[in-house]
């Protein structure tokens, strides 16, 4: 087995899937943050449920949602002529759900900490809402933003149970190094798979050490 291809593929999985998933949870936590509407706890909690959902679940939700026989996999399969299930977009995709809980909610805690009187203050100087965004809340709450995104992105390294249901576990399309870990210890390869799992280690320490500089630094 080659050691690399799972640890490249990894790296390029979390790069998409991370920057991604934080987009859309900057889009929706911004919405989210102070509006109130009947059943949004309700649309929170769905938000939040790939993070207390096990990976299984996960994974069959996407199966049962972009797989060949529901009428998304279809579309998708007639315009480009190949499945999502077991491609390299399964494997971003199983990352970028299981990492959205926790980017979002760290995301919101962020817009909630601005001071709501200096974004009422930009205004009334006449500030519409893009630019109030862009030049009040966005500075005001960047430390919680990039250490949203770093949680995220070490989210969507690990992920495991959802990649293996939907996307698989093919070498150097969507054998990340959680599922060639798996793959190792079940051939009886346990060197190679202790190797992986040191990686797994650096890489996992190395976002979360970001994170604890980030809050020490605040």
């Amino acid at each position: 087995m080659d050691f690399w291809s799972p640890i490249f593929l990894s790296i390029q999985v979390t790069i998409i899937a991370s920057i991604s998933t934080f987009i859309v949870a900057v889009a929706v936590a911004w919405l989210m943050r102070r509006r109130k509407f009947k059943g949004k706890n309700i649309v929170e909690t769905l938000l939040l449920l790939p993070l207390v959902l096990p990976p299984t679940v996960v994974g069959f939700g996407l199966l049962w949602m972009f797989g060949r026989d529901s009428w998304i996999g279809r579309l998708y399969e007639s315009i480009f002529s190949s499945s999502i299930v077991f491609s390299f977009t399964a494997a971003v995709m199983a990352a970028s759900v299981v990492a959205f809980p926790i980017m979002y909610q760290t995301i919101k805690s962020g817009f909630q900490s601005v001071d709501a009187e200096l974004e009422d203050v930009a205004k009334v100087l006449g500030g519409n809402k893009y630019q109030i965004f862009r030049y009040v809340t966005i500075p005001l709450a960047r430390d919680l933003l990039i250490v949203g995104y770093i949680l995220g992105a070490a989210r969507a390294l690990g992920e495991f149970g959802a990649t293996l249901m939907f996307a698989g576990n093919i070498p150097g399309v969507t054998q990340t190094i959680p599922t060639a870990i798996y793959l190792a210890v079940e051939s009886g390869q346990t060197e190679l798979a202790l190797y992986w799992v040191l990686s797994m280690v650096f890489l996992a320490f190395f976002l979360l050490l970001l994170v604890q500089r980030k809050r020490t630094n605040k």
